[in-house]
């Protein structure tokens, strides 16, 4: 799914999707948790962080915290909710941040729209510019098979956990703890993953 697509789309549906989903109350306690652990003391890379609310949770928290998200729309309403907390418009594939200069990255649920040949590419990326010991905490959809599904805003995929650590590994990363949520009834099952830039 190309860029300016997903772009677009988001776009469209900034208002409802700020309405539904970007605010605090929608971040689950064991996954801030889970984020908190593995990316304190920071500062982290809030990268596709949409309205601006998983930043806010780790600035509170003590950690600080850029966001970086493609949708103006979501940057706008990022800047003028959470004042003083910095966000910038921005691609995943091309970082501005010099190499080996950051110490984490949050990915939540950020990658969802890149195929999984796309993937890589992203993650060298991420990996270029994370600090040797850099920590990276990844929100996914979770299935049996690695597969496209259509996601309310547009396509997206949900990924075997063995597939994405393998796909992480490859791109050289080393997997420190996972959060298992089981899907139920309407509610898509999903996966947190931390790992650590590895040093091979």
């Amino acid at each position: 799914m190309s860029d300016p697509t997903v772009r677009a789309a988001y776009s469209t549906l900034h208002s409802l999707y700020i309405e539904v989903c970007g605010h605090l109350d929608v971040l689950a306690p064991a996954d801030t948790t889970f984020a908190r652990t593995h990316l304190s003391p920071g500062p982290v890379l809030d990268l596709g962080c949409g309205p601006g609310h998983f930043t806010k949770f780790l600035t509170d928290a003590g950690i600080p915290a850029t966001g970086i998200d493609m949708v103006p729309e979501f940057i706008a309403h990022a800047r003028s909710t959470y004042p003083g907390i910095p966000y910038e418009v921005g691609s995943l594939r091309s970082l501005s941040a010099p190499t080996a200069s950051v110490p984490a990255i949050l990915a939540w649920f950020s990658l969802i729209h890149l195929p999984p040949a796309e993937l890589p590419e992203v993650l060298a990326e991420f990996h270029r510019v994370l600090t040797p010991d850099g920590r990276l905490v990844l929100g996914f959809f979770e299935s049996t098979t690695t597969e496209p599904f259509p996601h309310k805003v547009t396509t997206a995929y949900r990924w075997s956990p063995d597939d994405l650590v393998e796909t992480l590994h490859n791109a050289g990363f080393t997997e420190l703890a996972r959060l298992h949520h089981p899907g139920a009834g309407d509610v898509r099952g999903y996966l947190a993953l931390a790992v650590g830039k590895s040093s091979t």
